[in-house]
């Protein structure tokens, strides 16, 4: 390792964000998120008939960007560093993002979530990665892997048994990952068995998010061991299931302060009536959760990109060498330029898919999707594109940006070396970025003439 500079400049953990808003003053109460006005796309910006397309965001939008950035920068920013230090899950702040209703964003307003429309949702996701990536997670999997797919292909009963719950602050997780199954989903072991009004499950999850904090899984199980991929039924579990258990959390590289750890069911049985959608089809509900959560992944990128530029910049404002600030050198303003083009494109790929990911589910009524058609195929497809899109582009953007910082990069005091270490699993979970690049690939060109199922797990 280099020797560290004598003349370097103090940790840049707060600068000031250079392409959003000012930095936030004194707290200001912070309204929950309840009623927001769904909007199928960002409003035409004034004078756009004469100059073409406007890409504004609504006023609720607006608000709750500035809602969520004040309440990541007053309540999460203090004491981030000491989390990831300590592997420390933030309880308390995810309970705090509960009283506000960000764990209930794509939950309706008849089961007492806040009833966002999907771009919305993703600019929250974005303002809490800027700051912490760890905690935008959690929230991510909660709303998107666990409420999305209860409040898309649950029964009446089971919504209104499980969605205020989910709403009112309780975490969500997805299980569908396998020590044997990650991107190759339809080689899954989990297994359940019909035994009265009870299905029975047995087997273990691996990478699961939320595990030990979460209040309901959505896990999904192997019914019929011949139907191939169509023997598998998605279930919703709750933590105090007889059977389930949760192992020791894993020891990761990076977003130290969110948990992730296995699961497991021995005989665990769960009511008749906490099946998603019929059984059979859980590898369908399973496709289209991925789908939809990319978009999220998207935007957790978006934010984290975002941020390592804001620290680039003031960074490269301060440092002197050679005489100069280092922002005087061409080479350094070079990273800086592309860094900044490449987040606007991740940017809006990100709006994209959010956008279209809503009108599929505003022309399906919110009725779970039956065979998908053309528009949620385009959707899946957009989704795949900004995750893969944004999540490389900001995993290269911390990489300049770690470089920007030299050596002082590389020491943990600086907050450029966690999103460096943060960032990295972003091209990985919620389907690598080769399975993204397959997905879009068999939207265009159809698909290859033998392959195995792939969907790209958790």
């Amino acid at each position: 390792m280099p020797a560290t500079p004598a003349a370097a400049a103090t940790p840049a953990t707060a600068a000031t964000p250079a392409t959003a808003a000012a930095p936030v003053g004194p707290v200001a109460p912070v309204t929950p998120v309840t009623g927001i006005r769904r909007q199928g796309s960002p409003a035409a910006a004034p004078g756009a008939k004469e100059a073409g397309i406007g890409f504004a965001l609504g006023e609720d939008q607006e608000l709750l960007r500035d809602q969520v950035r004040r309440f990541a920068e007053e309540r999460i920013r203090p004491g981030v560093q000491e989390r990831d230090r300590n592997h420390r899950f933030p309880a308390e702040i995810v309970a705090e993002m509960g009283e506000l209703g960000l764990l209930g964003m794509l939950v309706g307003e008849a089961y007492g979530g806040a009833g966002a429309d999907v771009l919305t949702y993703a600019l929250a996701v974005e303002e809490l990665a800027r700051v912490c990536p760890a905690t935008a997670v959690t929230m991510s999997v909660s709303n998107s892997v666990c409420c999305w797919p209860i409040a898309r292909f649950g029964s009446e009963e089971l919504k209104r048994r499980v969605l205020p719950e989910l709403a009112g602050g309780a975490l969500g997780a997805f299980g569908l990952t396998e020590p044997g199954a990650g991107s190759d989903a339809a080689s899954l072991r989990t297994s359940a068995r019909r035994d009265g009004g009870s299905w029975v499950l047995t087997g273990e999850k691996a990478w699961i998010s939320n595990a030990g904090f979460a209040r309901w899984y959505v896990v999904v199980a192997r019914t019929d061991p011949q139907a191939g991929k169509r023997g598998m039924t998605a279930f919703v579990v709750p933590a105090d299931a007889p059977g389930f258990a949760v192992g020791e959390p894993e020891e990761k590289l990076g977003l130290r302060a969110s948990r992730t750890a296995p699961i497991y069911f021995n005989d665990c049985r769960v009511p008749a009536g906490n099946v998603l959608g019929a059984p059979g089809e859980g590898f369908k509900i399973a496709l289209a959760t991925l789908d939809h959560s990319r978009v999220g992944i998207g935007a957790q990128a978006v934010g984290i990109h975002q941020r390592a530029l804001e620290l680039a910049i003031a960074y490269a404002r301060e440092r002197v060498q050679f005489g100069v600030p280092i922002v005087q050198h061409q080479a350094i303003r070079f990273r800086i330029a592309e860094m900044a083009t490449t987040l606007a494109a991740a940017r809006l790929l990100t709006w994209r898919a959010a956008i279209a990911a809503q009108a599929v589910h505003d022309a399906a009524g919110g009725g779970p999707i039956d065979g998908g058609g053309p528009a949620a195929a385009a959707a899946g497809r957009l989704a795949a594109e900004a995750k893969v899109f944004a999540s490389e582009a900001a995993n290269r953007a911390c990489q300049e940006s770690l470089q920007i910082h030299g050596g002082n990069g590389f020491h943990a005091d600086y907050e450029i070396s966690r999103l460096y270490r943060d960032v990295r699993v972003t091209t990985i979970y919620e389907g690598t970025s080769e399975m993204q690049r397959l997905v879009i690939a068999r939207h265009l060109v159809g698909a290859p003439r033998k392959r195995t199922a792939a969907a790209g797990a958790e």
